[in-house]
Protein backbone atom coordinates (compact mmCIF):
# COMPACT_ATOMS: atom_id res chain seq x y z
CA UNK A 1 0.00 0.00 0.00
CA UNK A 2 1.28 3.35 -1.04
CA UNK A 3 1.87 6.04 1.78
CA UNK A 4 -1.04 8.89 2.02
CA UNK A 5 0.06 12.23 3.68
CA UNK A 6 -2.85 14.24 5.05
CA UNK A 7 -4.10 17.38 3.20
CA UNK A 8 -4.49 20.23 5.92
CA UNK A 9 -6.92 22.82 4.38
CA UNK A 10 -7.05 26.05 6.40
CA UNK A 11 -9.10 29.37 5.74
CA UNK A 12 -7.24 32.18 4.55
CA UNK A 13 -4.95 34.28 5.26
CA UNK A 14 -2.27 31.39 4.62
CA UNK A 15 0.33 34.26 5.07
CA UNK A 16 1.75 34.77 8.33
CA UNK A 17 3.48 37.23 10.35
CA UNK A 18 5.16 37.39 13.24
CA UNK A 19 4.28 40.81 13.92
CA UNK A 20 0.72 41.54 16.10
CA UNK A 21 -1.35 43.71 17.59
CA UNK A 22 0.94 43.62 21.22
CA UNK A 23 4.07 44.27 19.34
CA UNK A 24 2.16 46.91 16.92
CA UNK A 25 1.44 48.87 20.01
CA UNK A 26 4.23 48.62 22.33
CA UNK A 27 6.38 49.71 18.69
CA UNK A 28 3.86 52.54 18.76
CA UNK A 29 4.98 53.20 22.38
CA UNK A 30 8.56 53.33 22.81
CA UNK A 31 7.67 55.72 19.68
CA UNK A 32 5.91 57.79 21.90
CA UNK A 33 8.52 58.04 24.35
CA UNK A 34 10.82 60.81 23.59
CA UNK A 35 7.67 63.17 23.32
CA UNK A 36 6.70 62.09 26.32
CA UNK A 37 9.76 63.26 27.78
CA UNK A 38 10.47 66.05 26.59
CA UNK A 39 6.49 66.86 27.72
CA UNK A 40 8.02 66.58 31.51
CA UNK A 41 11.22 68.14 30.85
CA UNK A 42 9.38 71.25 29.36
CA UNK A 43 6.16 71.07 31.97
CA UNK A 44 7.69 69.47 34.71
CA UNK A 45 6.01 66.93 37.21
CA UNK A 46 2.22 68.23 35.84
CA UNK A 47 2.35 66.47 32.64
CA UNK A 48 3.69 63.05 33.89
CA UNK A 49 0.38 63.11 36.13
CA UNK A 50 -1.92 63.95 33.17
CA UNK A 51 -0.30 61.06 30.94
CA UNK A 52 -0.21 58.75 33.99
CA UNK A 53 -4.28 59.73 35.05
CA UNK A 54 -5.02 59.35 30.46
CA UNK A 55 -3.53 56.20 30.62
CA UNK A 56 -4.81 54.03 33.77
CA UNK A 57 -8.01 55.75 33.20
CA UNK A 58 -8.24 54.38 29.85
CA UNK A 59 -6.91 50.85 30.61
CA UNK A 60 -9.51 50.90 33.66
CA UNK A 61 -12.79 51.78 31.60
CA UNK A 62 -11.94 49.32 28.58
CA UNK A 63 -11.51 46.68 31.59
CA UNK A 64 -14.89 47.76 33.39
CA UNK A 65 -16.30 48.08 29.53
CA UNK A 66 -15.23 44.17 28.77
CA UNK A 67 -16.45 42.91 32.36
CA UNK A 68 -19.72 44.29 31.95
CA UNK A 69 -20.08 43.37 28.68
CA UNK A 70 -18.54 39.71 29.25
CA UNK A 71 -16.39 40.10 26.46
CA UNK A 72 -12.97 38.80 26.39
CA UNK A 73 -10.33 41.40 28.39
CA UNK A 74 -8.53 43.18 25.86
CA UNK A 75 -6.36 45.45 27.75
CA UNK A 76 -3.16 43.05 27.02
CA UNK A 77 -3.06 44.60 23.31
CA UNK A 78 -2.04 47.63 24.82
CA UNK A 79 -4.37 49.45 22.39
CA UNK A 80 -5.58 51.56 25.64
CA UNK A 81 -2.31 52.40 26.49
CA UNK A 82 -1.42 54.20 23.22
CA UNK A 83 -5.21 56.41 23.52
CA UNK A 84 -4.17 57.10 26.74
CA UNK A 85 -0.62 58.48 26.09
CA UNK A 86 -2.65 59.96 22.45
CA UNK A 87 -5.26 61.81 24.33
CA UNK A 88 -2.44 63.21 27.17
CA UNK A 89 -0.58 64.54 24.33
CA UNK A 90 -3.26 66.54 22.95
CA UNK A 91 -3.99 68.87 25.84
CA UNK A 92 -2.02 71.37 27.52
CA UNK A 93 -0.55 70.45 30.86
CA UNK A 94 -2.67 73.46 32.78
CA UNK A 95 -5.97 71.01 32.23
CA UNK A 96 -7.28 69.99 35.50
CA UNK A 97 -6.77 65.82 36.17
CA UNK A 98 -10.50 65.08 36.39
CA UNK A 99 -11.35 66.77 32.68
CA UNK A 100 -8.65 64.36 30.95
CA UNK A 101 -10.26 61.56 33.26
CA UNK A 102 -13.71 62.35 31.56
CA UNK A 103 -11.76 62.48 28.37
CA UNK A 104 -10.29 59.35 28.58
CA UNK A 105 -13.82 57.57 29.78
CA UNK A 106 -15.11 59.10 26.99
CA UNK A 107 -12.09 57.79 24.57
CA UNK A 108 -13.21 54.64 25.40
CA UNK A 109 -16.66 54.07 26.44
CA UNK A 110 -17.95 56.04 23.77
CA UNK A 111 -15.73 56.18 21.15
CA UNK A 112 -13.88 52.62 20.71
CA UNK A 113 -15.32 49.95 22.89
CA UNK A 114 -19.57 50.02 21.60
CA UNK A 115 -18.40 49.77 17.93
CA UNK A 116 -16.28 46.34 18.83
CA UNK A 117 -13.05 47.59 20.71
CA UNK A 118 -9.85 48.04 18.77
CA UNK A 119 -10.20 47.74 14.65
CA UNK A 120 -13.95 48.81 14.61
CA UNK A 121 -13.70 52.28 15.88
CA UNK A 122 -14.90 54.48 12.90
CA UNK A 123 -13.02 57.76 14.59
CA UNK A 124 -9.54 57.72 16.10
CA UNK A 125 -11.03 57.51 19.90
CA UNK A 126 -7.76 59.74 21.04
CA UNK A 127 -8.69 62.63 18.66
CA UNK A 128 -12.57 62.44 19.33
CA UNK A 129 -12.18 62.84 22.59
CA UNK A 130 -9.86 66.01 22.34
CA UNK A 131 -12.84 67.49 20.42
CA UNK A 132 -15.35 66.43 23.14
CA UNK A 133 -12.76 68.20 25.56
CA UNK A 134 -12.55 70.94 23.76
CA UNK A 135 -16.29 71.68 23.01
CA UNK A 136 -17.04 70.80 26.66
CA UNK A 137 -14.11 73.16 28.47
CA UNK A 138 -12.30 75.14 25.37
CA UNK A 139 -10.71 77.73 28.01
CA UNK A 140 -8.75 74.90 29.93
CA UNK A 141 -8.34 73.33 26.81
CA UNK A 142 -6.74 76.58 25.05
CA UNK A 143 -5.14 77.61 28.03
CA UNK A 144 -1.32 77.45 26.63
CA UNK A 145 1.88 78.20 28.97
CA UNK A 146 5.24 79.28 28.15
CA UNK A 147 7.60 76.22 29.92
CA UNK A 148 9.26 78.30 31.89
CA UNK A 149 6.17 79.90 33.12
CA UNK A 150 4.80 76.90 34.44
CA UNK A 151 4.95 76.71 38.12
CA UNK A 152 6.33 73.32 39.61
CA UNK A 153 5.22 73.63 42.81
CA UNK A 154 1.39 74.23 42.26
CA UNK A 155 -1.17 71.92 43.14
CA UNK A 156 -2.42 69.61 40.72
CA UNK A 157 -6.01 70.81 40.54
CA UNK A 158 -4.48 74.81 40.77
CA UNK A 159 -1.71 75.39 38.18
CA UNK A 160 -0.22 78.84 38.74
CA UNK A 161 0.76 80.00 34.92
CA UNK A 162 0.57 82.54 32.75
CA UNK A 163 -1.36 82.00 29.58
CA UNK A 164 1.03 82.67 26.21
CA UNK A 165 -0.03 82.78 22.54
CA UNK A 166 1.02 79.84 20.78
CA UNK A 167 3.44 79.74 17.76
CA UNK A 168 0.24 79.26 15.60
CA UNK A 169 -1.00 82.65 16.75
CA UNK A 170 1.82 84.58 16.52
CA UNK A 171 4.53 82.89 14.78
CA UNK A 172 6.92 85.43 14.65
CA UNK A 173 7.26 85.50 18.29
CA UNK A 174 9.34 82.25 18.13
CA UNK A 175 12.66 81.19 17.13
CA UNK A 176 12.82 78.33 15.21
CA UNK A 177 14.94 76.75 17.02
CA UNK A 178 12.81 76.97 19.88
CA UNK A 179 9.90 74.95 17.50
CA UNK A 180 12.55 72.16 16.82
CA UNK A 181 13.31 71.63 20.84
CA UNK A 182 10.03 72.31 22.05
CA UNK A 183 10.33 75.29 24.32
CA UNK A 184 7.34 77.08 23.19
CA UNK A 185 3.59 76.78 24.80
CA UNK A 186 1.41 73.92 22.82
CA UNK A 187 -0.34 70.59 24.16
CA UNK A 188 2.40 67.96 25.60
CA UNK A 189 3.17 65.74 23.10
CA UNK A 190 3.43 68.39 19.96
CA UNK A 191 5.86 71.06 21.32
CA UNK A 192 8.91 69.30 20.96
CA UNK A 193 9.92 68.28 16.59
CA UNK A 194 13.06 66.45 17.43
CA UNK A 195 11.34 64.14 20.12
CA UNK A 196 8.49 63.49 17.49
CA UNK A 197 11.35 62.83 14.55
CA UNK A 198 12.81 60.42 16.73
CA UNK A 199 9.46 58.09 17.26
CA UNK A 200 8.53 58.46 13.65
CA UNK A 201 12.09 57.42 12.53
CA UNK A 202 12.11 54.17 14.74
CA UNK A 203 8.25 53.62 13.29
CA UNK A 204 9.70 53.48 9.79
CA UNK A 205 12.90 51.46 10.76
CA UNK A 206 10.22 48.95 12.90
CA UNK A 207 8.21 49.05 9.28
CA UNK A 208 4.72 49.79 12.08
CA UNK A 209 4.16 52.89 9.13
CA UNK A 210 5.59 54.19 5.79
CA UNK A 211 6.07 57.66 5.07
CA UNK A 212 3.67 57.83 2.16
CA UNK A 213 0.69 59.09 4.30
CA UNK A 214 2.55 61.26 6.75
CA UNK A 215 4.86 63.25 3.49
CA UNK A 216 1.69 63.76 1.56
CA UNK A 217 -0.35 65.34 4.33
CA UNK A 218 2.10 67.62 5.12
CA UNK A 219 2.97 68.35 1.80
CA UNK A 220 -0.34 69.20 0.92
CA UNK A 221 -1.23 71.14 4.39
CA UNK A 222 1.80 73.11 3.98
CA UNK A 223 1.68 74.20 -0.02
CA UNK A 224 -1.46 74.79 0.29
CA UNK A 225 -1.29 76.73 4.17
CA UNK A 226 1.33 78.82 2.24
CA UNK A 227 -0.91 79.66 -0.62
CA UNK A 228 -3.77 80.85 1.61
CA UNK A 229 -1.33 82.75 4.17
CA UNK A 230 1.77 83.63 2.59
CA UNK A 231 5.69 81.15 2.30
CA UNK A 232 7.69 83.73 4.75
CA UNK A 233 7.32 81.35 7.76
CA UNK A 234 6.60 78.13 6.16
CA UNK A 235 8.70 76.50 8.30
CA UNK A 236 7.27 77.53 11.67
CA UNK A 237 3.72 76.51 10.04
CA UNK A 238 5.28 72.72 9.75
CA UNK A 239 6.89 72.64 13.37
CA UNK A 240 4.25 74.35 14.70
CA UNK A 241 1.11 72.81 16.87
CA UNK A 242 0.12 69.42 16.15
CA UNK A 243 0.70 69.12 12.77
CA UNK A 244 3.81 66.29 13.15
CA UNK A 245 2.04 64.52 15.86
CA UNK A 246 -1.34 64.16 13.63
CA UNK A 247 1.18 63.37 10.44
CA UNK A 248 3.15 60.46 12.55
CA UNK A 249 0.54 58.99 15.27
CA UNK A 250 -3.04 59.45 14.29
CA UNK A 251 -3.14 60.02 10.67
CA UNK A 252 -1.44 56.97 10.45
CA UNK A 253 -4.21 54.83 12.43
CA UNK A 254 -4.60 51.24 11.06
CA UNK A 255 -8.09 51.04 12.22
CA UNK A 256 -9.54 54.88 10.84
CA UNK A 257 -7.45 55.37 7.65
CA UNK A 258 -7.77 53.40 4.60
CA UNK A 259 -6.07 49.85 3.47
CA UNK A 260 -5.76 51.06 -0.80
CA UNK A 261 -3.02 52.57 -2.37
CA UNK A 262 -4.63 54.96 -3.99
CA UNK A 263 -6.86 55.51 -1.00
CA UNK A 264 -4.34 56.34 1.35
CA UNK A 265 -3.28 59.17 -1.07
CA UNK A 266 -6.98 60.87 -1.23
CA UNK A 267 -6.92 60.64 2.49
CA UNK A 268 -4.16 62.15 2.94
CA UNK A 269 -4.50 64.80 0.37
CA UNK A 270 -7.74 65.08 2.34
CA UNK A 271 -6.98 65.63 5.88
CA UNK A 272 -4.21 67.98 4.63
CA UNK A 273 -6.70 69.77 2.69
CA UNK A 274 -8.56 70.34 5.51
CA UNK A 275 -6.33 71.55 7.99
CA UNK A 276 -5.22 74.41 5.77
CA UNK A 277 -8.32 75.44 5.58
CA UNK A 278 -9.44 75.20 9.08
CA UNK A 279 -5.81 76.79 10.18
CA UNK A 280 -6.08 79.57 8.03
CA UNK A 281 -9.83 80.65 7.80
CA UNK A 282 -11.23 79.10 10.93
CA UNK A 283 -11.61 80.61 14.07
CA UNK A 284 -9.55 78.65 15.84
CA UNK A 285 -5.46 78.28 14.87
CA UNK A 286 -4.86 74.77 15.15
CA UNK A 287 -6.80 72.38 12.84
CA UNK A 288 -5.32 68.97 12.88
CA UNK A 289 -7.53 67.00 14.94
CA UNK A 290 -10.72 68.15 13.45
CA UNK A 291 -9.28 67.68 9.74
CA UNK A 292 -7.93 63.78 11.06
CA UNK A 293 -11.21 63.45 12.71
CA UNK A 294 -13.29 64.43 9.45
CA UNK A 295 -11.02 62.81 6.55
CA UNK A 296 -12.10 59.40 9.35
CA UNK A 297 -15.74 59.61 8.28
CA UNK A 298 -15.41 59.21 4.63
CA UNK A 299 -12.68 56.64 4.79
CA UNK A 300 -15.17 53.82 4.02
CA UNK A 301 -16.50 55.69 0.66
CA UNK A 302 -12.64 56.41 -0.14
CA UNK A 303 -11.83 52.86 0.10
CA UNK A 304 -15.46 51.94 -1.58
CA UNK A 305 -14.52 54.01 -5.08
CA UNK A 306 -10.29 52.59 -4.97
CA UNK A 307 -10.63 49.32 -4.19
CA UNK A 308 -8.82 46.92 -6.80
CA UNK A 309 -11.19 45.41 -9.80
CA UNK A 310 -12.42 41.74 -9.02
CA UNK A 311 -11.33 39.76 -11.66
CA UNK A 312 -14.17 36.73 -12.23
CA UNK A 313 -17.90 37.48 -11.55
CA UNK A 314 -20.27 35.09 -10.67
CA UNK A 315 -22.70 34.45 -13.30
CA UNK A 316 -25.27 32.56 -11.37
CA UNK A 317 -25.70 35.60 -9.64
CA UNK A 318 -26.84 37.42 -12.80
CA UNK A 319 -30.09 38.41 -14.09
CA UNK A 320 -30.99 36.16 -16.91
CA UNK A 321 -28.79 33.35 -16.06
CA UNK A 322 -29.81 29.91 -15.13
CA UNK A 323 -27.76 27.76 -12.69
CA UNK A 324 -26.57 24.70 -14.77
Amino acid sequence: MENTQKLLVTSSPHVRSKRTVHKEMLDVIIALVPAGIAAVYFFGYRALILMLASVLTCVLTETIFNKATKRDNTIRDLSAVVTGLLLAYNVPCTLPVWQIVIGAIFAIAVVKMPFGGLGQNIVNPALAARAFLLASWSSNMSEFVSPQRVDLLSTVGDVSAVSSATPLSDPASYKIMDLFLGNIPGSLGEVSALALLIGFIYLLIRKVINIKMPLIYILTATVLGGLFQGFDNILGYILSGGLLLGAFFMLTDYTTSPVTPKGQIIYAVLAGLLTAIIRSFGGYPEGVSYSILLANLVVPIIEKYTRPKVFGVDYSKQKGVENE
